[in-house]
């Protein structure tokens, strides 16, 4: 018996099937959302998973600024970039980033989660993060499903 391997030109058949997801962060940790988020980017529950291929589903996230943050991460977690000049090491605690940010922050900790290869910018497309939930009004026209907590 072969196993079957979905190729390139199979894609078509792959992303009919794909299909739109609808998360409520409030009250959940950032991490363990990220992680579940990423698996679903991925296509890693699917069947047909592949690799090779991007067959992963579109993740609508709403209410990100009501995420929740384990331990001391909120004093003690903190983003940092660099301008490119000298001296210019930028340093913003999570606590300053997360009132206005958060969906940022979320966004950062699913794409640290992606592997890091030439699918990443694809499957990062596939994801929206809303403060609110009145971002999800864009989306109904895509019927997504609501995950469970």
């Amino acid at each position: 018996m072969r196993t079957y391997v979905p190729r390139g030109r199979d894609t078509e058949t792959i992303e009919q099937g794909g299909g739109w997801f609808v998360l409520d962060a409030s009250g959940l940790v950032m991490g363990r959302v990220a992680t579940r988020i990423a698996r679903i980017l991925i296509g890693k529950d699917k069947a047909n998973y592949t690799p090779n291929l991007d067959c992963g589903d579109h993740v609508v996230v709403i209410n990100a600024d009501k995420i929740r943050l384990t331990g001391n991460k909120l004093e003690q977690k903190i983003y940092r970039h660099h301008s490119g000049f000298p001296g210019g090491l930028k340093e913003v605690p999570a606590k300053r980033l997360r009132p206005t940010r958060a969906d940022w922050m979320l966004r950062e900790a699913v794409l640290g989660m992606l592997p890091k290869n030439k699918l990443r910018a694809l499957r990062a497309k596939k994801l929206r993060i809303y403060l609110d939930d009145k971002g999800l009004a864009r989306h109904t026209g895509q019927k997504p499903q609501l995950l469970p907590q």
